[in-house]
């Protein structure tokens, strides 16, 4: 049985950093990444990592603030947010898939976690 299980979530205040983690079991995939998606808007995709780690895509948004890594020997993937702002604010998703190539799409990929609540004060 597939599961993504997110970890990391939380308050802070504008300005901080946190870090999501994101444990997949059951496989392995070629491609994992973070979406969000905030009260009363759609799923947006938030970054993107291939298995090498060479495949690194970032929305406009968060380029230069978030950084994603996986660590392929635990099965997980990571999203490191520094200078976090108010707009931030959003339920993250881990999701994951077996193509070499990623999309934006959310209806592309295959499997989906729980979400974890992220909430950035003003």
């Amino acid at each position: 049985q597939v599961q993504l299980v997110e970890s990391g979530g939380g308050l802070v205040q504008a300005g901080g950093s946190l870090r999501l983690s994101c444990a997949a079991s059951g496989r392995t995939f070629n491609a994992m990444g973070w979406f969000r998606q905030a009260p009363g808007k759609e799923r947006e995709f938030v970054a993107g990592i291939g298995w090498g780690g060479d495949s690194i895509f970032y929305a406009d948004s968060v380029k230069g603030r978030f950084t994603i890594s996986r660590d392929n020997a635990k099965n997980t993937v990571y999203l490191q947010m520094n200078s976090l702002k108010p707009e931030d604010t959003a339920v993250y998703y881990c999701a994951a898939d077996a193509s070499f190539v990623f999309t934006v799409i959310p209806r592309t990929w295959d499997y989906w976690g729980q979400g974890t609540q992220v909430t950035v004060s003003s």
